[in-house]
């Protein structure tokens, strides 16, 4: 190819030549043509062989079928292309009205079947991109005639929810009111009091150790609770049992069945151990079979059951007063029932993700729920508003705790840490690098909030001080994840509950129980 190329240029040269000095001698002059370049051996012996063809000169050979249906293929893409940039140079109305109403103009369906705005527009950039100088104006209403509606949407509340708002707002006050009584008090003690009392309870907590260990299911246990008196434990087992044992003794004292599917939680009514009757109500598990039962302490069926959800229910929690039960659901919302009445009062949305576990403040007038989505939001109960939304974990929030001061919270997460954050100011003070696996829940000890407890996948569970958030001692001995922890009422025991099918019972001196 190139060597024919060379000879295309010598003659038009050598042409060029002679037709020059013709004009200026008047005669016809023939510039003897240049000798052809010596070509190499193997040049020679590709022309000898039939590998190296030399056309002759003004000879053309004609592609082939394939070559020409090639040439024509790149000549309709570029033709594609070509028009593709003439169509993102068009000015499309973004309004999914004026679109409608353009189309309409040029006799074209305004709209497809399954076709979406941002589709109709797409067709109607393609069908303007066919057409020449048609010029796109999108049609623009004036100002002062164009009218922005905005969509309120929300669930409408009940008679019911109005008369739970304003219960609760006479129940939270005087509640705030003597908690705010206790911290002056507190405050008004010496330095020294205080940091005594601390160093005691801290140092009985470096004590601690397994007092004993009771296999609790055939299937892991996801959640254990001591009653308010301290007297009793209840687990919840994805085996979807639920059972009663005594304290300290471990014993088995009721078996509760109704879950179909594996249970979530289990919760003691804060008036249980004043119960009295069979139908009095006792307990609450929840389930992934998205139901909720609720118990008395003399009965293994349901006395009740709260429906409703529409996916599995996570972590439960009932309300200071005991009137009020709190879930979560993984159907992204929570939900607040009547469990005097059996009624749901608040179907609340607001997370993106499941939400998973859920705490109510000391006074009773706000809550807390977290979940998957990372984010911790805290709700007015007495005006049904979001007043707090606590943002930092970088993963999944699995628990959330209040403080008994009333402004602390504590949250632990998928991504191995405890924060402990001050609603005060709507944001975290303190990152606890707890655990070396997800925390699956954290709990503040109930009277002064002097030590908090978490529990975790790595296999153990720990006690922090508080504040200062040292770590007083680490509790190793199940031989699996750490599902749940809790802390009895008069904080001699702590009892842990994990994968491995059993629940620990620990204390600070287990040989003098």
């Amino acid at each position: 190819r190139f060597i024919k190329m060379a000879e295309q240029a010598y003659d038009r040269i050598t042409k060029e030549l002679a037709q020059e000095l013709e004009k200026r001698n008047g005669t016809p002059q023939v510039v003897a043509p240049k000798a052809p370049a010596p070509v190499s051996e193997a040049v020679a012996a590709g022309i000898a062989a039939g590998n190296i063809n030399i056309t002759p000169k003004g000879e053309r050979m004609d592609l082939s079928e394939s070559a020409t249906a090639e040439q024509q293929r790149n000549a309709e893409l570029l033709a594609e292309f070509d028009k593709r940039r003439a169509a993102r140079a068009l000015v499309i109305p973004t309004d999914d009205g004026d679109v409608k109403t353009m189309l309409r103009e040029h006799g074209e369906p305004i709209c497809l079947f399954g076709e979406g705005p941002a589709d109709r527009r797409d067709r109607l950039r393609e069908f303007m991109s066919n057409l020449t100088g048609v010029p796109i104006e999108p049609r623009r209403e004036p100002e002062e005639q164009k009218q922005e509606t905005k969509e309120v949407w929300y669930h409408e509340g009940s008679d019911e929810l109005l008369e739970m708002r304003r219960w609760l707002t006479t129940y939270s006050l005087p509640r705030a009111n003597a908690r705010l009584v206790e911290a002056r008090k507190a405050l008004a003690q010496a330095d020294t009091t205080r940091t005594a009392r601390r160093q005691q309870t801290h140092v009985r907590l470096r004590s601690f150790a397994n007092h004993s260990s009771q296999v609790g299911d055939t299937r892991p246990i996801a959640h254990c609770q001591f009653s308010p008196s301290g007297k009793m434990l209840a687990t919840a087992s994805w085996s979807g049992l639920c059972k009663i044992w005594n304290m300290p003794d471990c014993n088995p004292v009721a078996t509760l069945r109704g879950h179909t599917d594996r249970a979530s939680a289990i919760v003691w009514h804060p008036q249980a151990d004043t119960a009295a009757g069979e139908t009095t109500l006792s307990l609450a598990s929840s389930g992934a079979d998205g139901l909720v039962h609720l118990w008395a302490l003399n009965q293994e069926k349901p006395i009740a059951m709260l429906t409703g959800h529409e996916a599995r229910v996570g972590k439960i929690r009932f309300h200071q007063s005991g009137r009020l039960l709190g879930t979560t659901c993984f159907d992204k919302s929570w939900r607040l029932w009547d469990v005097e009445r059996r009624v749901e009062l608040l179907h609340q949305e607001g997370h993106s993700r499941e939400v998973y576990d859920i705490a109510f403040h000391p006074d009773g007038a706000l809550a807390s729920t977290c979940g998957m989505d990372a984010g911790i939001r805290v709700w007015d109960l007495r005006t049904g508003r979001n007043v707090i939304v606590l943002q930092g974990h970088m993963k999944s929030v699995l628990s959330v705790d209040f403080a008994p001061n009333g402004y602390h919270l504590a949250s632990g997460s998928e991504d191995h840490t405890v924060r402990i954050w001050d609603l005060r100011e709507g944001k975290s003070f303190y990152t606890l690098p707890a655990h070396t696996s997800l925390v699956s829940t954290v709990r503040y000890e109930h009277t002064a909030g002097d030590y908090l407890v978490t529990a975790a996948y790595d296999n153990t569970a720990k006690i922090w001080a508080a504040p200062g958030f040292a770590s007083l001692r680490t509790l190793a001995g199940h031989d699996n994840k750490v599902m749940s922890i809790d802390i009895s009422s008069d904080n001699q025991y702590i009892a842990t509950a994990s994968y491995d099918r059993t629940f620990k019972l620990w204390c600070s001196d287990p040989t003098a129980v």
